[in-house]
């Protein structure tokens, strides 16, 4: 009835069959029993519990966005009614309300599972920094899960939760998706409430999600988004568009380390021939500053921020923390108050440099961890080879980017690798299109089902913060003035047609050749796309369209009004009436 991997699409379609919450929640109970990884979890939801909570959704609304999907949450973030240990249990709290996105997903009909482990504090990419164990990478139990959001990456991967929750400060929501062949959706800084979230880097930290595809993560996150009071760090979206077919950065040779692994660099180099094959344009690009901003996180004054998280519970309880994360956090009293600021300045520097890289790029694609270790040898050299897994993820929210991790497929000998998308801030819906396409491109399914059909992302549906606009003549696709949509951020949604109520002409004297669009009760349906535009960039869009064209509202043929380019009628006296051709770039084709 369900499939292993419990992605949002099939838990639906399961429903839409017959089968309710109380039969998933019985599914997910035989497979948490039956679960070979007794580390995923430090509090599962009790099975009695689960049942009843499964219950109560199907006595309240059912047409909820996440009604009856199951997910878990990394134990950092609160959960009203279970213990906060954030992977330290002399650290337990019993928190009375739910986190923010605790409570979004829960008024949003999503099912928690448990709360899952983790590298203790936050502090951590490899998931052995636990006194509950080390999560295993789904696909060999010798290598680690990628942390510190380990025991949600491993649910999500091992088929007992849809989505899963993590939070990334240096790549932790990411670098568990890359060891585990799932999703990894990193919102921008501040896009999503840290509120009732044990910080390891309040000023960067990120909730995240792990799903098996793009379209299950930007769904849970467009849930979670919104301003907080209780997060003053927590902004509005100002949504920034990725074009159809970006220019991608990738990495230059002289910055290409993946610490001998072969199989790693080959997914990273078929992944970059598949973004080319998808229509991008591949920009060798000089990573060093952002890799010197990436060493700001863990080699410069900013871990001192991971001890104002548990400055007052560290002076009393140094011993119960494990000895890593209390090397690292103990080792910030080196900083002081001067670092910190030179530390900032130095940052600032740094995004001056890499500004010209997003001139001549709209996203960057990196290796989501160059490599990956067994957990004997991660646990021989804890903090050079934790620091490996950083190379690539710890600069995102210093320089406050979005980021979705994808599978890039499996090695010769059978482990999963990854890459992230990397835009700028604020470019989380742009990313999306373009990481799904990449993720179904890899062929490598979802989770341990590398056989998965992955489920297609929806493009038709308006971002927020974007306006819809139908374009008819020289802005279409692949004609002279698409660019002004590509470089303003447009997204491409759909290809229709108005209704039957229109007339085309082809103006005369227009460079390039333009054409009018009028309503007349003796006309035809005629051929338009769809775009979106972010607020701002409509705004100057419209602005700049010459006469005797303008904006007006057409009716497409679902019946649905649309802004879109119509033209004044006096300019037709001299143009030629084209409508058999049903659109413009019939008539184009024709001369």
């Amino acid at each position: 009835m369900f499939p292993e991997i419990l992605t949002i699409a099939s838990i639906r379609n399961a429903y839409a069959k017959g089968a309710t919450p109380l039969d998933l929640a019985e599914e997910i109970i035989t497979r948490r029993h039956a679960a070979t990884d007794p580390a995923i979890f430090i509090l599962p939801v009790a099975d009695d519990a689960l049942r009843a909570a499964a219950r109560d959704l199907m006595a309240g609304p059912r047409d909820l966005p996440l009604w009856g999907i199951p997910y878990v949450a990394k134990d950092n973030i609160d959960v009203a009614g279970l213990p906060t240990t954030a992977g330290c249990p002399a650290y337990a709290y019993h928190p009375a309300v739910d986190a923010t996105v605790i409570a979004r997903l829960r008024a949003a009909g999503a099912l928690l599972v448990g709360k899952t482990n983790l590298d203790q504090f936050a502090t951590g990419l490899n998931g052995t920094r636990s006194p509950h164990g080390a999560p295993r990478s789904v696909f060999n139990a010798d290598y680690v899960s990628g942390g510190s959001s380990s025991g949600s990456a491993v649910a999500v991967a091992s088929g007992v939760a849809s989505f899963g929750l993590g939070t990334d400060t240096a790549g932790s929501g990411r670098v568990p998706a890359a060891f585990n062949n799932l999703v990894g959706i990193k919102p921008t800084p501040g896009l999503v409430p840290n509120t009732g979230v044990v910080p390891a880097c309040r000023s960067v930290d990120v909730v995240t999600v792990f799903a098996g595809c793009v379209a299950d993560g930007v769904a849970v996150r467009a849930v979670m988004e919104g301003v907080d009071t209780g997060d003053g760090f927590t902004r509005a979206a100002q949504p920034v568009g990725i074009r159809p077919n970006p220019r991608i950065g990738v990495l230059a040779g002289g910055e290409r380390e993946f610490y001998g692994n072969s199989g790693y660099e080959a997914l990273y180099d078929a992944a970059i021939a598949r973004a080319k094959a998808l229509g991008a344009t591949i920009v060798p690009f000089d990573y060093a500053p952002f890799r010197e901003a990436a060493a700001l996180l863990y080699d410069g004054p900013w871990v001192a921020e991971r001890l104002a998280a548990v400055d007052s519970f560290y002076a009393s309880n140094a011993a119960d923390f494990d000895p890593t994360v209390g090397a690292i956090i103990g080792g910030a009293g080196r900083y002081s108050a001067v670092d910190a600021f030179n530390g900032r300045y130095r940052l600032e520097e740094l995004r001056a440099q890499v500004a010209p890289v997003w001139e001549a790029v709209d996203l960057l694609l990196l290796p989501t961890s160059p490599t990956i270790y067994s957990v004997a040898d991660m646990l021989a050299d804890p903090v050079t080879k934790n620091s490996h897994f950083g190379r690539y993820t710890n600069f995102a929210n210093l320089l406050g980017y979005a980021a979705i991790a994808v599978p890039a497929g499996i090695t010769p000998d059978g482990l999963p690798g990854g890459v992230t998308l990397i835009g700028p801030g604020f470019s989380d819906d742009g990313l999306a299109a373009f990481a799904a396409a990449l993720h179904e491109s890899a062929a490598c399914g979802m989770g341990r089902d590398t056989a998965a059909a992955i489920p297609a992302l929806d493009t038709s549906a308006i971002p927020k913060g974007m306006i819809p606009i139908a374009v008819v003549g020289a802005h279409l696709t692949g004609m002279p003035l698409n660019h002004q949509l590509t470089d303003a951020g447009g997204r491409l949604l759909r290809e229709t047609t108005t209704d039957p109520a229109y007339r085309l002409y082809a103006l005369d004297g227009t460079v390039p050749p333009k054409p009018g669009l009028v309503r007349a009760a003796d006309g035809a349906a005629i051929k338009v796309e769809i775009w979106a535009l972010p607020d701002a960039a409509f705004g100057r869009f419209v602005a700049a369209i010459p006469a005797p064209l303008g904006i007006g509202k057409l009716t497409l043929a679902d019946g649905s009004a649309v802004s879109g380019f119509l033209c004044e009628a006096h300019a037709l006296t001299t143009a030629k009436d084209i409508t058999h051709f049903g659109g413009w770039r019939a008539y184009i084709a024709s001369l």
